[in-house]
């Protein structure tokens, strides 16, 4: 079963889209709450989309199912991967901005009291 698993792809779109994808949900596999929430805001903070929201579908399952609504016919993919793209720079910030404070030793030190 894990090799056929091995052989699905990352993202797919699932049955139901729009022609034009203005309006569809894609299944991303080996993912979890922790992407799906992430990508849901970065998604909502863009003004094109209408709706956006997640699901895990089964709790043993690592799938995350994201449905998203555009405005004026625009490409929900597009938005999709944008998000991602956007998500990826905000982490890379994130880690070079820990990794510099870690360096500069510029950072709180919390005392345990006794």
């Amino acid at each position: 079963m894990a090799t056929d698993q091995a052989k699905l792809p990352k993202l797919s779109i699932l049955p139901g889209a729009e022609p034009n994808l203005a309006s569809a949900s894609y299944c991303i596999r080996n993912e979890s709450h922790t992407l799906g929430n992430a990508v849901r805001w970065m998604l909502m903070k863009n003004p094109s989309v209408e709706f956006c929201g997640y699901s895990v579908p089964h709790p043993s399952e690592p799938v995350i199912h994201i449905r998203i609504q555009m405005y004026d016919q625009k490409s929900s993919l597009d938005a999709l991967l944008t998000a991602l793209d956007d998500l990826d720079t905000l982490f890379e910030t994130i880690n070079d901005k820990y990794n510099s404070s870690l360096q500069s030793d510029s950072f709180e030190r919390w005392e345990e009291q006794s």
